[in-house]
């Protein structure tokens, strides 16, 4: 990075690149003693998940449910009402990316390795074993439309709503209201000078947390994915050594994808994963049932509108706790404990974008991309396990980074198909380290939109490193229950967080002058940079 471009951030957000040393010291602390910790004791780190796991649920199941509920609403309704109009920026300024590339990396940061894992996975498991409030019958006709839903409900407006509470409430503080770009700035609104001191950096602390194990649960997932498709395709038996091999190359490969920078790397491999995604769903959709497939869309989409508010309140009073800790409670947690990590993310690329412009982007086209997605590879499979072509029930069984590969080895083609979905694994564990550790060099660096890429690498390492102790310790169910415990604390920030926004919203200067003022005002800015640009004034010396 340039110093005229350090210059520039520390105007915009008032950030400067040092790191601070306590966020720093503390996390890159917490982190490592996780990892020796899972390294010298493994059985103790299984033991305290399990443990920790239960109580969180038990205890805290209906606030992640309630959570998540008002995040999505409150999305909707800023979307909708008078603050859709202010711009996340000055008010003539214009978006830094394209739509199709902001769109392209939002969704490789959003979603990523989870798509391709859970794409078969979920509704086949959801099929042998239809959610208890159903009440359908397995492997039937009814338990298949009751899978489809329950995909869409786990994937489409609620994980993104997650998400776009943090990224607005960034975007707004650092680009309208030029604060440094962390979390604890965004909360100046309600606590005023202490977000600068000791409450504002265990709030970054909190976030820091929670990016590091949200990003190694999907990392995780990444390698046991890959390692499954090494074994189908390579005749590479399946291990753990295999696994934590996998993470390791992965981690080096986004090593040097770092040092590339964030225009060139990030973006051009984001945009790799949407054309490698879109080929794969594509061939499935057209060797695949494509009439079947085409019924399911319209049929799932339909059957989740008009029973969201019946899943979106299910809790541990009239449901399943081992089910809703092992689905619903899981997804809602990884979704908050990726929400500092997305959401910073997002926020860094929507400059210049209105709110309205903002919500309905990353509330509705990922919802629609996931919809798609999930219509296409989840109906494939289940349209597969109906005719018998395929035991993808007893694929999932044998472990759910199996189901995926069941499904391509049932269509024509399956060697080539199976090494195109192990790539695309592999370049979104990459683009997901790649965000991650950019936004974790930003939070430990009192906001820096470009930190330093030295700290930058050295967090995607701890990252690789964290995922391997969570899957040596005990695999997915481990990575799951760091995933929803780490969660936790960060639900109250993200409540406070919300807050802070609406109030931090309200007192937008934009929302006091009328329509017609505005546009003239946003004319005469742009008229005049346009002379500058065409006649710049004389240099004094």
């Amino acid at each position: 990075m340039t110093t005229s471009e350090q210059v520039d951030d520390e105007k915009t957000t008032g950030a400067s690149h040092r790191p601070d040393g306590w966020v720093l010291g503390l996390s890159v602390g917490g982190v490592l003693a996780v990892v020796v910790w899972g390294v010298l004791a493994r059985d103790s780190l299984a033991s305290v998940g399990e443990s920790g796991l239960a109580w969180v649920i038990d205890t805290f199941g209906w606030f992640f449910v309630v959570s998540a509920n008002a995040f999505l609403v409150l999305a909707v309704v800023l979307a909708a009402s008078r603050f859709g109009r202010i711009r996340l920026g000055k008010d003539d300024d214009e978006p830094e990316f394209t739509t199709l590339a902001w769109i392209a990396m939002m969704f490789s940061a959003g979603m990523g390795i989870g798509l391709v894992f859970f794409a078969v996975a979920e509704p086949i498991q959801h099929y042998a074993t239809p959610p208890p409030a159903t009440g359908v019958e397995a492997q039937t006709g009814p338990a298949a439309s009751a899978a489809m839903q329950y995909t869409l409900f786990h994937w489409t407006l609620h994980p993104w709503a997650i998400y776009a509470v943090v990224a607005l409430a960034l975007a707004y503080s650092t680009f309208r209201r030029g604060r440094q770009n962390r979390i604890s700035a965004a909360f100046r609104p309600v606590l005023g000078d202490h977000a600068d001191g000791a409450a504002g950096r265990v709030i970054d602390l909190l976030a820091v947390f929670a990016t590091v194990f949200g990003t190694a649960t999907s990392l995780g997932l990444g390698a046991l994915q890959v390692a499954a498709g090494l074994d189908l395709v390579a005749g590479i038996p399946d291990s753990t050594t295999v696994e934590v091999v996998v993470i390791g190359a992965l981690t080096l490969a986004f090593v040097i994808s770092a040092f590339s920078g964030l225009h060139r790397g990030i973006k051009w491999l984001s945009t790799t994963n949407v054309v490698l995604a879109v080929l794969l769903m594509f061939f499935v959709f057209v060797v695949g049932p494509t009439i079947y497939t085409l019924e399911v869309l319209p049929a799932s989409i339909g059957d989740y509108l008009s029973n969201l508010v019946f899943m979106s309140t299910r809790t541990g009073a009239f449901s399943d706790h081992a089910w809703l800790g092992g689905w619903t409670i899981f997804y809602w947690a990884w979704w908050i404990s990726w929400a500092p990590f997305v959401g910073t993310f997002i926020a860094r690329i929507s400059r210049g974008r209105t709110v309205r412009q903002f919500l309905i982007g990353v509330l509705l086209v990922p919802s629609g991309a996931s919809a798609v997605w999930f219509a296409i590879m989840g109906g494939s499979a289940l349209r597969v396990q109906a005719t018998g072509a395929r035991d993808l029930v007893a694929d999932a069984a044998a472990g759910s980074e199996q189901a995926l590969f069941g499904l391509l080895d049932a269509l024509p083609l399956a060697a080539l198909t199976s090494v195109v979905a192990m790539v695309l694994i592999a370049l979104y564990f990459v683009t997901s380290a790649d965000s991650a550790s950019l936004v974790l060099g930003s939070l430990t660096s009192r906001g820096a939109l470009r930190p330093h890429r030295v700290l930058v690498v050295g967090w995607g390492i701890l990252i690789g490193a964290v995922a391997a102790v969570l899957l040596l310790a005990g695999g997915l169910d481990a990575l799951q229950q760091a995933t929803i415990m780490v969660a936790l604390p960060f639900v109250v920030v993200m409540l406070g967080l919300a807050a802070a926004l609406v109030k931090d919203m309200s007192r937008d200067p934009l929302l006091a002058v009328p329509a017609r003022t505005r546009r003239g005002l946003a004319e005469a800015v742009r008229t005049a940079r346009s002379y500058e640009e065409e006649d710049p004034p004389p240099v004094r010396r």
